[in-house]
Parts: structure tokens; C-alpha cells; sequence
């Protein structure tokens, strides 16, 4: 008989990728009680590196992902300038193992759940009472009892086990009005990809392939055109499986993937095509990398005309901004290209209704699973979008639990609470500005600026503001000073210039914007901290002239604050002391209480 364990919490998060990791921490820095059960031994999903693929999210210009994502990709900067997944890797790990709210299961396979039928709230129809998860390392079964659960799964595991509704495969174009060449339902996918990467060396380097390696000539690569010396080359395509299904067929199309991957590897070493005799092939995965498969259905179903016609929702708690990058089912076999690209008004905006379910009281869905139609779904995806999902639904469930409500009542009754604990936490809402106090507001201030108490967090053409008038360039030493009556100061928010657009940092645009590299050059290039990026301040607070240090920051890594101070004081100081670059102009977005 196996033992079985028992954990009551206040939110499970099925599923430690960079979606299910953002909700954890997030609702675990509200001070609620989390379960995140993972079934693989690191974090990070498809980022981690057991699968490689780096991080993406909306392009163009100021629109990077703030939050959670921003502070990883920022300790990542400081602690592995090399790109290592090793350390990258551990990096994951230390942002949940910090978090004392966190109860971390990995290698725990969520397989089963309890689950109550009736007539709920909101015409919904079941209520999920625990999950059981397996772990294979001790043996052992864990039983999860929550108020409320997140599939973070990217299956959507919790689909099947507690009859959450859900759609996968194809809308034909008619069904949402969208743009699309689909005109009658299916079932296809996109395909999933076990990745290869390459390190250059200075030795020359043979290639053996096995014998099952798929064989393949230059015929086969049309339209992919591989390049080991680019930095954007991580072979994506090398993709199967959309047209099958990408949960019950996954192992077979795994085996399919390795024989295709060892057989690119031997294309691109022993063709005499490339300049590949001093390349070593430095990792293969073997666990693929999923892009779709089932997709939960919400209170709201984003689709493609959501995202082209650059829908504003009044629930928006996220914003996406990725391509309409649809896959072809056939993947590698296809002929053609193996995709589309079309541009979408980035940033577009993301509803909160799109993440919870239509029929389970107490289901939350964040990451490539939430309610949305497979054309939206191929920019939603992405995983810097999905991180931004994970910590909106870690803030809404922090909100039901303290209110003891259901994540319908969030919308109903508390959205403008969440948009304001994530705006706190430096999530960038394109529709939504931070609210200013008037305390602040009406304080006297040293300097001849009132960009810091504007509530507008970066710069951005929403705005108006670019990089050159979206701060204040303080000093070194220089003190920024609010005077006002004597009263108590609740909270300090500080935004400093982390360089969104990574202007500052070496290599090409692909080098400097991607926290994980795909091959390694010899020449590659060792990363650095932003140079516009506060390294040291102090922040003062002052009372009938006695001074108070409220907060001494070294090495800062991070580009917010949002600070509890909950103390009577007629002044407040802000003192940046340094940066990381070499000169003593230190940019100051917004410094700012109430």
C-alpha cells in the first residue's frame, strides 16, 4: 500500500510552466495558501530546460512584459550572463522556494479529482473539492483539498477528471466571423517539437547518426532554411503532430520528433552544406514541446476579430501582442511555409472573463489553455503572455478568497481591485492608468517634474511618452523630495527604467531580448545588467525633522517597488545612489504614495 498525503490550501495551481509558476507566486505574495503541483523535476515548462524554447511575447517597442516576468528575466541577467539552463533553471526554482506561502510538488502528476454536481452560482453546474497527484521520486499520493484550483496543465488536465468544458481543434471561420481559411470545424492542431541546439567549438567535431534517424535532404528543408550561426535559429519547425492528436498520440510523435531531430543534426553536420565541422550538438530534447491541445472554455471566448479589431475590455488584465502564428498541421511535412504571420495591433487587450470557466464554480485557467478560439490561441500562446495571465489569476484568487467569493464575483464586483493590485505590481493594463492619491498629488515636490506622479509606468505611444520624456533623470546622490502635512504614508510605489527595450545590453536584437539562447557561438556574448537600471537608493522618511531610513537597496535587481509603510511622516525622500551603467544619471519612472 502506497502512503497518501493530505494538504489543505486556498488555491491549487496545476502546472509549475511559466504560467502556472506567475499564479503561484502571485497569489502567494497576497499572503494565500498555494499548492503548485508540477509533474516534471524543474519548472518552466516548455522555457525550462528540459524542452528550450525561449520566452516570447508582444512585439514592437515599450510593450515588453512587466511583473513577475520582468523581475525573473532581470535576476536572470545578474546571476547567469552565459545563458546557462542550468542556472536558469535554478533561477525558477528560487522564485517559488522563496515564497514561504508556496508548498512546491514537482514530479507530481496530477491524476484524479473529487468534484460536487448541483446548481451553483451563475448557472454553473460543478465544484472541484480535491485533486490527487502521484509522485513518482517518494512514491507517493497527494490529495489537495482547495477553495479553488488553476489548470496551468497546458492539456488542461482537469478538463476530463472534473468535466470542465472545453474545445479543441479548429473553428471553421464562420462560427466567430473570423479570418481564417477554415470553413468547415476539425480537429487539428498545431504540432509539438523536440528542439535541438548547437555549440561551436574549436575542434572539429563527427556526427554519427543512429540508425533510425529520419534521412533528409535540402528538398526537406525548403522553406525552413537552416542557419546555425543565427541567433534566431532554434528550430521550431521541426514539428509533427497537428494533425493527430497531441495528447493521446504524444509518445509515438515523441519517437517520430527524435528520429526527425538526429536526422537534421546529421543533415546540417554532414551534407557539406554547412560550416558545421567544429559544431557539437549540445542538447536534444526528448520530452516535446506542446503549442495546443485542449482549450478551456470561459465566461468570454477571445477571437482572432478580438484581437485584430484591437477589442478594449473593461475586464482587461493582460495584453498580448504576438503575431496570429498558426502552425500548419502537417508541421515539418507540409508543404510550403510552415506558417502564417500575420501582425496584430500590439499591445491588444486580454479580459479576466477568459480565465475562469463557464460551468466550474471554482476553476481558474491560465497559460495556452484559456478560453479562447485556436486562430486567437496561435498569439495568445506565447509564454510571456501566459506569465502575464498566471499572475492576473493569482491576484483574482488572492481577491475571492479574501472576499469568499467566487472568480465570477471577482468581475462582477471587484475588477477594479484586481486591476489595481496588478497595476501595483508593475503589470502594464494598455486601457487602465495608476491612480495617483491626492495626498500625493498636493504635496509640495524638490523638482521642477511631474512625471513621477503621473501614474504612466514606462513610456509608451499610449502615453505619448518615449524614453526621453517618460522619467526623471535624478542625479547621482540626488534627493527627490515630497513635503506635506503631517500624516500616515499607507504606501511607496517606485518604477525605475530597467531598459524595456534592452538597448543597453550586447549582441544582436535576438540576444538581447531572450533571458535563453538556443546555439552557442564561439563569439556569443556574455550578458549584463541594464545600464539604465537603478543599482543602489535609499528611501527616506522624515518627521519633525528626525530622519527614518525606510529602505537601503544594494545590487537592486528589480524595476518596481510597491511598498507597506504604515508610518507618520511629514516627508518623503528617494535617493538613487547608483546604476549599473558608468555614468551618474539615474532615470526615475514614478515615485509616488498615498
Amino acid at each position: 500500500m502506497l502512503n497518501k498525503k493530505y494538504i489543505d490550501c486556498d488555491l491549487c495551481v496545476v502546472g509549475g510552466g511559466m504560467a502556472g509558476l506567475t499564479a503561484a507566486i502571485s497569489a502567494a505574495r497576497e499572503g494565500i495558501k498555494v499548492v503548485l503541483m508540477h509533474e516534471r523535476p524543474v519548472l518552466g515548462g516548455n522555457a525550462s530546460s528540459e524542452i528550450r524554447m525561449w520566452i516570447c511575447g508582444a512585439k514592437g517597442r515599450d510593450n515588453r512584459e512587466t511583473g513577475i516576468m520582468e523581475e525573473i528575466a532581470l535576476e536572470n541577467l545578474y546571476r547567469n550572463p552565459t545563458k546557462s539552463y542550468a542556472v536558469w533553471d535554478t533561477i525558477l526554482y528560487d522564485f517559488v522556494r522563496r515564497e514561504e506561502n508556496i508548498t512546491l510538488l514537482l514530479n507530481c502528476t496530477c491524476m484524479d479529482a473529487t468534484i460536487d454536481r448541483g446548481n451553483f452560482a451563475y448557472n454553473r453546474d460543478t465544484r472541484i473539492n480535491t485533486i490527487t497527484g502521484y509522485q513518482m521520486t517518494t512514491q507517493c499520493f497527494y490529495e489537495i483539498k482547495a477553495k479553488l484550483f488553476c489548470d496551468s496543465s497546458g492539456d488542461s488536465i482537469l478538463a476530463p477528471l472534473c468535466g470542465g468544458e472545453f474545445r479543441m481543434g479548429r473553428e471553421a471561420s464562420s462560427e466567430f466571423n473570423e479570418n481564417t481559411q477554415v470553413k468547415v470545424s476539425d480537429d487539428m492542431t498545431m504540432g509539438m517539437s523536440c528542439l535541438i541546439q548547437g555549440r561551436e567549438t574549436n575542434n572539429e567535431i563527427s556526427y554519427i547518426p543512429p540508425s533510425w534517424s529520419t534521412q533528409l535532404t535540402e528538398k526537406n528543408f525548403e522553406n525552413r532554411n537552416p542557419n546555425i550561426y543565427s541567433d534566431y535559429e532554434n528550430f521550431w519547425y521541426l514539428e509533427l503532430g497537428g494533425d493527430r492528436n497531441t495528447i493521446n498520440d504524444t509518445e509515438i510523435l515523441r519517437d517520430e520528433l527524435i528520429c526527425l531531430a538526429t536526422g537534421t543534426w546529421d543533415y546540417i553536420k554532414n551534407s557539406g552544406n554547412f560550416n558545421s565541422s567544429k559544431w557539437d550538438l549540445d542538447f536534444l530534447g526528448f520530452l516535446p514541446g506542446k503549442r495546443e491541445s485542449r482549450r478551456m472554455c470561459g465566461e468570454y471566448m477571445i477571437t482572432q476579430k478580438d484581437i485584430s479589431n484591437k477589442t478594449v475590455f473593461e475586464d482587461e488584465v493582460a495584453f498580448g501582442g504576438w503575431p496570429l502564428d498558426d502552425h500548419f498541421p502537417g508541421g515539418f511535412y507540409h508543404k510550403g511555409v510552415p506558417n502564417t504571420n500575420y501582425s496584430t495591433p500590439a499591445p491588444y487587450s486580454i479580459p479576466y472573463r477568459a480565465l475562469y470557466s463557464k460551468n466550474v464554480e471554482n476553476l481558474f485557467f491560465a497559460g495556452r489553455n484559456i478560453s479562447m478560439t485556436h486562430t486567437a490561441m496561435s498569439s495568445i500562446r506565447v509564454m510571456a503572455t501566459c506569465s502575464l495571465l498566471g499572475e492576473a489569476v493569482g491576484k483574482a484568487a488572492s481577491i475571492a478568497i479574501k472576499s469568499s467569493c467566487t472568480p465570477h464575483d471577482v468581475y462582477l464586483n471587484k475588477i477594479d481591485l484586481l486591476q489595481n493590485l496588478l497595476m501595483n505590481e508593475d503589470c502594464f493594463l494598455p486601457s487602465k492608468k495608476r491612480k495617483i492619491s491626492s495626498l500625493c498629488l498636493n504635496s509640495e515636490i524638490n523638482i521642477n517634474s511631474e512625471v513621477i506622479r503621473n501614474g504612466q509606468d514606462r513610456a509608451h505611444s499610449i502615453y505619448n511618452t518615449d524614453e526621453n520624456n517618460c522619467s526623471y533623470i535624478a542625479n547621482s546622490g540626488e534627493q527627490i523630495c515630497y513635503k506635506f502635512k503631517k500624516t500616515e504614508v499607507s504606501t511607496v510605489h517606485i518604477v525605475f527604467c530597467s531598459d524595456l527595450n534592452r538597448d543597453t545590453l550586447p549582441g544582436s536584437v535576438c540576444e538581447r531580448v531572450h533571458s535563453t539562447r538556443a546555439n552557442h557561438r564561439l563569439d556569443s556574448p556574455q550578458m549584463c545588467m541594464p545600464k539604465t537600471l537603478c543599482k543602489e537608493f535609499k528611501l527616506v522618511g522624515e518627521l519633525d525633522g528626525n530622519r527614518y531610513e525606510l529602505l537601503h537597496v544594494l545590487n537592486n535587481r528589480k524595476r518596481s517597488y510597491h511598498l507597506d509603510i504604515n508610518k507618520t511622516l511629514d516627508k518623503l525622500i528617494l535617493i538613487p545612489v547608483d546604476n549599473w551603467g558608468n555614468d551618474d544619471k539615474i532615470p526615475v519612472i514614478s515615485f509616488d504614495f498615498c
